[in-house]
């Protein structure tokens, strides 16, 4: 529903080689150095999903008070959204991460998302 699978016929041989190397999420940290996107907080949505989302999931306003993130807590500590109670778990982990947001929290996200990285090679 929200994340395209693995076996999504929109995937090409190519994107699948790109998703399954994190080699698509490079154009991202050009975003990081113009200062558009930060390395730690919340994973930006398609516009689309965000007007839908900001009216039915409580505090989803919250995660949009901040950069948005290559990486992020509910990255590291949650699957990938499948359903809305996944976006709400989601939300509710963006939410956490906002009110401690600081260089140790950024620290250990990053760590994590290192670990979980290189746990799928």
């Amino acid at each position: 529903m929200w994340a395209a699978g693995d076996e999504d016929p929109r995937i090409t041989p190519v994107g699948r080689f790109l998703r399954r190397t994190h080699l698509d999420e490079l154009p991202q940290l050009i975003n990081v150095l113009q200062g558009e996107m930060s390395l730690v907080g919340p994973r930006p949505e398609r516009p689309h999903f965000v007007e839908q989302l900001r009216k039915t999931v409580p505090d989803y306003d919250k995660r949009l008070s901040v950069k948005p993130g290559i990486t992020g807590l509910a990255q590291v500590r949650a699957e990938a959204d499948r359903t809305l109670r996944d976006v709400r778990r989601k939300v509710k982990l963006d939410a956490m991460y906002i009110r401690r947001m600081c260089w140790i929290a950024d620290f250990i996200v990053i760590l994590r998302t290192l670990r979980k990285f290189v746990g799928r090679t």
